[in-house]
């Protein structure tokens, strides 16, 4: 399973956030793309056209585990897509921003 830091992440690299809708509400990293898991397969297009085409696909969860899961099939179309190791728990502990839809501190649910 491909895997980055988030320590690794650089501003503007390409976030795939795939928490549910009450995770994301709380707090998500600004500028990620929203597909949760449970509508990933349904909305798959929407990945496809805002993905840059020639660019890495960084999937991020609440810990790991889901965001695993996209990266495999991703890998199995593949897209060149890596894993964020420890999800946005890690991404929140190493002091990177958590916002809420409306710009304000949000929280890791």
């Amino acid at each position: 399973m491909p895997t980055v830091d988030v320590a690794d992440l650089k501003d503007g690299d390409f976030l795939l956030d795939v928490r549910e809708d009450d995770e994301w509400k709380a707090g998500h990293a600004d500028g990620a793309l929203h597909i949760p898991l449970s509508d990933f397969v349904a909305r798959y297009g929407e990945l496809t056209q805002a993905a840059p085409q020639d660019g890495r696909v960084h999937v991020i969860c609440r810990s790991g585990g889901r965001s695993a899961q996209v990266t495999m099939y991703l890998a199995q179309q593949g897209i060149d897509a890596v894993n964020v190791d420890g999800g946005m728990q890690a991404w929140e502990a190493v002091g990177r921003p958590v916002v809420t839809d409306d710009g304000q501190s949000g929280f890791v649910l």
